[in-house]
């Protein structure tokens, strides 16, 4: 590719930082505030002469789910279920939306792309705050995850501006935004959700600071983001040769997608499962879960900052697949809140590592023209292993019990360590050379 101005590289990556923690610490207010607000529903809307509502609807079938299994569940885990069906059904909106957005964004630009991304992410965020039924905060939802495209857009865009070298710490700082946000974000929502200013919707507060920092980013955005999608003519008019599709193919786009998809098909069951584990196991609360993912999103975002970045991506991933492999096989068999937090020390270290490192394997497959499509392809195989994951994953451990689940997602993810160990190799530039130094990226 060729070299990027170091002034611009410094400034772009600024700006996808700053916009992505925005984005992100936005997206994550909701998260602590899901059984609160979908209790809220309920109660309006599917209680004893509620009618027929699509709340009711949807509470009659989760109950019908419910009742297949073996043993009881208890009524607790209704919001829960309910949630999760909810975040299932963005990501499985996301996985129709990604590629789409990607494409737009090889043919019209990223920053085209990414502007239209926040456009519809005002419009979600501005249906929840107006939110007073359930229906309206079903389609803030719905148009959320088809309009969702910030990750893959400022992926795609730090590659534009990335050398070989440089590529596996620049996707380590779009991690660090995650870890950082999921730290303090879900912190900073519960604390908005008190403070009751509409009694017709008691979350308003959230919501509009919510609203306020995406509209923030988006004239953010408009004003500092110039376009990193290489020009297709030069300065007289001449069309520019265009890259090669795939100049030093490693890795198929298959096998990448393939690992995505088995891995967070695993890792995020695993993940949605872990409030009922530590409910049956240690009798934990919401407040007691918090604690135990704050935890995680802190070891995550140092080992991002201080481990991650100076690996090269096939390292993450390995690294990061094997950690998730010990972290299933210690929570099979865990029962102390030690054995817990040593699994969640090994989910944390997977958090900061596997996708970013996925992404920046995927980055050296792709020519900047197909960067896009392709790496918005792979999030759409992810997103759809993250909206199967939680339901095949608890259908097994309501079925079966907690052991067995987890030594299944243990089997599944020895399946993804084959892959990152046997499969996936080091494309030439990623492998990062001891004389070049490890400068900051901002």
């Amino acid at each position: 590719m060729a070299p990027v101005d170091p002034s611009l590289r410094k400034r772009v990556l600024k700006v996808i930082f700053v916009s992505l923690l925005l984005d992100l610490i936005s997206f994550t207010f909701i998260l602590p505030l899901f059984p609160n607000l979908l209790e809220f529903y309920r109660n309006s809307e599917a209680g004893p002469g509620s009618g027929d509502t699509i709340l009711a609807r949807i509470l009659n079938g989760l109950n019908s789910y419910k009742s297949a299994f073996s043993r009881p569940i208890d009524s607790r885990y209704d919001i829960v279920l309910l949630g999760g069906a909810l975040g299932s059904l963005f990501s499985l909106l996301q996985a129709v939306a990604s590629p789409v957005i990607g494409h737009l964004s090889d043919k019209y630009g990223r920053r085209t792309a990414l502007l239209a991304s926040m456009t519809g992410n005002i419009v979600s965020v501005l249906l929840w705050v107006v939110a007073i039924d359930f229906r309206t905060f079903l389609a803030s939802r719905i148009v959320g995850g088809l309009s969702e495209g910030n990750v893959q857009l400022a992926t795609a865009i730090a590659t534009d501006i990335s050398d070989e070298q440089s590529r596996g710490s620049t996707m380590a700082l779009i991690g660090a935004c995650f870890s950082i946000a999921f730290t303090f974000g879900p912190a900073l929502g519960a604390y908005l959700s008190t403070i009751a200013t509409v009694a017709a919707n008691p979350f308003i507060t959230a919501a509009a600071v919510s609203l306020s920092l995406i509209v923030a980013e988006t004239l953010y955005l408009y004003i500092a983001l110039p376009e990193t999608l290489p020009p297709k003519t030069d300065k007289s008019g001449s069309k520019v040769p265009k890259e090669p599709a795939a100049p030093t193919r490693t890795n198929s786009h298959a096998l990448i997608n393939a690992t995505h998809f088995l891995f967070l098909l695993f890792f995020s069951g695993m993940e949605f499962s872990l409030p009922f584990m530590t409910y049956d196991l240690f009798g934990y609360t919401s407040a007691n879960n918090g604690r135990l993912l704050g935890y995680i999103g802190l070891v995550a975002s140092i080992l991002q900052g201080v481990v991650t970045r100076r690996l090269a991506p096939l390292v993450t991933v390995r690294m990061g697949v094997g950690a998730c492999l010990l972290a299933f096989a210690i929570l099979a068999r865990a029962n102390t809140v030690r054995a817990l937090y040593l699994a969640a020390t090994c989910l944390a270290t997977t958090s900061a590592t596997v996708v970013s490192g996925l992404n920046a394997l995927a980055s050296f497959e792709a020519s900047a023209g197909e960067r896009g499509g392709k790496l918005g392809v792979m999030r759409s195989w992810g997103q759809l292993g993250r909206g199967l994951g939680p339901v095949l994953f608890t259908s097994v451990y309501w079925w079966a019990g907690r052991e067995l689940a987890y030594t299944m997602g243990c089997a599944g993810l020895t399946l993804v360590a084959l892959l990152a160990f046997a499969g996936l190799k080091a494309p030439p530039g990623s492998v990062k050379k001891r004389a070049v130094s490890d400068k900051k990226e901002l």
